[in-house]
């Protein structure tokens, strides 16, 4: 007679390989949390004497830009959890990280000077020709709903290329709109956080580049 005795076990290496991703997803999202805190730690640290007003630049970039962010960090956390490439899960951790604790100086900016989250001016409305700059309403770099869905779906190496240019486009949409802010802004901070978004983005460029030469060559 014929026995399954081996469907148990790979339900329970199913199970423990589950388990470690739920971990592994758990432990970064603690992480954020705690990116996000310092990040508003950061802001209130100094607040400066600067208050720009409801429809200024520093105010659209700082909501645009935490928009911008938000998708990075949704699309660094799944491929945290999703890709088996230590390079790519290590990258994805490091971009979740950062972008969350930016997200929480930039809200704290607008907390500070008296503004809301959101503002009633367009996307992209802050920069000069900032419409041009959108594509289907979204921020320059941004994925498509169906992108994102297409970056839920895919599975290996076709999950890693895929993550690895919607990211690459996203830090270069990213650096457009920070350098933008550096041409129009004179606030120390602002100019500061947006100096340390465009270095930190374009190593990252260059991290995702050798990443995808050295998938595309296997």
């Amino acid at each position: 007679m014929v026995t399954t005795a081996s469907a148990p076990e790979e339900d329970e290496v199913a199970g423990r390989g589950s388990g470690r991703w739920a971990a592994g997803t758990a432990a970064l999202s603690l992480a954020i949390l705690l990116g996000l805190l310092l990040g508003f730690t950061s802001g209130l640290l100094a607040p400066g004497l600067f208050r720009p007003g409801d429809t200024s630049a520093e105010a659209g970039f700082a909501r645009d830009m935490s928009s911008h962010h938000a998708q990075a960090v949704e699309m660094a956390i799944l491929a945290h959890g999703k890709s088996t490439n230590p390079d790519i899960q290590t990258l994805a951790a490091d971009i979740a990280l950062t972008q969350q604790g930016q997200i929480g100086v930039m809200q704290t900016w607008l907390k500070n000077w008296g503004l809301s989250p959101t503002g009633r001016q367009p996307r992209m409305a802050w920069m000069p020709d900032g419409a041009g700059a959108l594509k289907d309403g979204l921020m320059p770099g941004m994925a498509t709903d169906a992108e994102r869905a297409e970056l839920r779906a895919a599975t290996g190496s076709d999950f890693d290329l895929l993550f690895l240019r919607l990211m690459l486009n996203h830090h270069l949409g990213g650096i457009h709109m920070a350098e933008g802010i550096l041409d129009l802004s004179d606030d120390e901070q602002v100019s500061a956080l947006a100096e340390s978004m465009v270095a930190g983005q374009k190593k990252e460029i260059e991290l995702i580049q050798t990443l995808q030469g050295r998938i595309n060559s296997r």
